[in-house]
């Protein structure tokens, strides 16, 4: 554990920014996951939750919770998947 001043406040700091980049995550987590059920049920809302997950993916990558070229590459594989639906 820390033991200088600052050092416990960077400790508090990291615990607090860990909680908010955990639940950023899990959104796009369930976002993503909900376009592949889409997919799989092929039903008409692969499209609609595909928009639903680019936001997310695309704030989660504003605030740097993942980097951009990963948001990037996430959004065009799950884009990708979608049009293999309509095709």
């Amino acid at each position: 554990m820390a033991n200088h001043k600052s050092a416990l406040k960077r400790a508090r700091q990291n615990t607090v920014r860990h909680m908010r980049n955990q639940s950023v995550r899990t959104r796009v987590k369930s976002a993503v996951k909900d376009v592949r059920l889409a997919v799989n049920e092929n039903s008409g809302k692969a499209t609609e939750k595909l928009t639903q997950a680019k936001s997310a993916i695309d704030k989660a990558a504003k605030k740097g919770v993942i980097h951009k070229r990963a948001a990037a590459r996430k959004i065009s594989r799950l884009s990708r998947l979608v049009n293999t639906l309509a095709a």
